[in-house]
C-alpha cells in the first residue's frame, strides 16, 4: 500500500497543464479530473440544445458557447466544462486567454448516470456563487426530460421541470423558450 502524499496543483499549474492538454480536465481544490468522452446522445443533446438558443440569440447581446468554454467560479475556485455556455453581459474572462468565463448567464449540463448526482448537487452547489447565473438548465440523457432551476429576487432557486416531447421551458435570463422536441430530435434511448 502507497503512503505516497497526494500532490495538489495551484490554479495557475492547472491552467498551463490544462491550456497544453490534448483532452479537457477540470479542477477543484487543487486536483484536476479527466472528463470522459461523451456518447452519442450526449452529443446530440449538446449540439441540439446550442444550435436552437443560438438561433434565438442570433440578435441579442448574448454569446453562445459549446463546451470547450471554461467557466471559473471564482468564490470556490471550480473549473468547468458546462455542456452549454451563455454571457448576455458584456463577457469577462480570467485572462488574455479569453478561453476561462467568468460570468455566465446560463449554463446547461447534460446529464449522465456516472454525472447526474454531481451535476445536481456539488457542482450546483458551487455554480450558485456566481453572480450573474441567472439560470441553470440540467437535460436528462435517458429519457424526455428538462429541469431549469431559477435565481429568484431573494437568492433561493426554482425549480421548473418539462417532460415528454411536446414539454417547453421558458430561459427567462435570456428571453427565448426551448422545446424538448428540439432539444431530443434525432436522440433514441437505448433499451435496457
Amino acid at each position: 500500500m502507497s503512503t505516497q502524499p497526494k500532490t495538489y496543483l495551484t490554479p495557475e499549474q492547472y491552467l498551463e497543464l490544462e491550456r497544453r492538454a490534448e483532452y479537457k480536465s477540470e479542477y477543484y481544490k487543487g486536483e484536476m479530473f479527466a472528463m470522459a468522452g461523451a456518447t452519442r446522445e450526449h452529443n446530440l443533446l449538446a449540439g441540439n440544445v446550442l444550435a436552437a438558443l443560438h438561433t434565438q440569440l442570433r440578435s441579442s447581446p448574448c454569446e453562445t458557447y459549446p463546451s470547450d468554454m471554461r467557466v471559473l467560479v471564482r468564490d470556490t475556485g471550480l473549473y468547468a466544462y458546462p455542456d452549454v455556455v451563455i454571457a448576455c453581459q458584456e463577457p469577462r474572462f480570467l485572462d488574455g486567454q479569453l478561453d476561462t468565463l467568468l460570468n455566465p448567464t446560463l449554463l446547461v449540463e447534460i446529464l449522465s448516470p456516472s454525472t447526474e448526482a454531481y451535476d445536481r448537487g456539488r457542482k450546483f452547489e458551487n455554480y450558485r456563487s456566481i453572480q450573474s447565473l441567472r439560470q441553470y438548465l440540467l437535460v436528462a440523457s435517458d429519457r424526455i426530460h428538462a429541469d431549469l432551476y431559477t435565481r429568484q429576487e431573494d437568492g433561493g432557486w426554482l425549480l421548473t421541470s418539462a417532460g415528454g416531447p411536446a414539454g417547453t421551458l421558458a430561459l427567462a435570463s435570456v428571453d427565448c423558450q426551448i422545446s424538448l422536441a428540439d432539444i431530443y430530435e434525432k436522440v433514441k434511448f437505448e433499451t435496457r
